[in-house]
């Protein structure tokens, strides 16, 4: 399957994935999904950082906030341990105040309580998320906090049809948005 294929089955996290991928062969079905699942999530374990790059702009954009105060975390659907190797693999584990993964809180997004708890581990107040997907827009809404939508993440559907607060084509363009909101 070409990669820009396989890139639109992405969002929904990993179980969703093996589904979509293993529809678009015929031979899905939940038990062979609940069969394959550890050997997928070890298969990313081991290969964590294979072809994974930044996009362009973000360590800077993570720098200048950090240079401004502002205390960053991440809220994600992917487990814990497997957002610890990928940061330390790309050399980012400092760079975040708070990480709350999809195992952490009990509950995943688009479920609010991750959000708030990843707020919260940062050290509270004001949020604002940034994210790609429809997911992550249903989860700011839920948890009442503003969303940034990246027109470049790994959305199954037009990042307009997010409702975000804004939208962004860059990460140049993070902060003064986040000043506007």
């Amino acid at each position: 399957m070409p990669a820009e294929e396989v890139r639109n089955l992405i969002g929904h996290g990993a179980r969703a994935l093996l589904r979509r991928g293993l529809a678009e062969t015929g031979e899905s079905n939940e038990a062979l999904v609940e069969a394959a699942f550890p050997t997928l999530i070890d298969y990313y374990a081991a290969n964590i950082c294979v072809g994974t790059r930044a996009y362009p702009g973000v360590e800077q954009a993570l720098d200048a906030l950090k240079a401004r105060g502002v205390r960053l975390a991440i809220c994600t659907n992917k487990p814990e341990r497997l957002t610890h190797l990928l940061l330390d693999a790309l050399a980012w584990r400092g760079r975040f105040d708070a990480i709350v993964g999809g195992d952490t809180c009990g509950v995943r997004k688009p479920d609010p309580r991750p959000l708030h708890e990843a707020i919260a581990r940062a050290g509270g107040g004001r949020g604002a998320f940034v994210g790609d997907s429809i997911v992550d827009a249903d989860t700011a809404r839920a948890a009442g906090v503003k969303l940034v939508a990246v027109s470049f993440g790994f959305s199954d559907r037009p990042v307009e049809a997010l409702g975000a607060d804004a939208v962004i084509d860059r990460y140049e363009d993070l902060i003064p948005t986040l000043e506007r909101l």
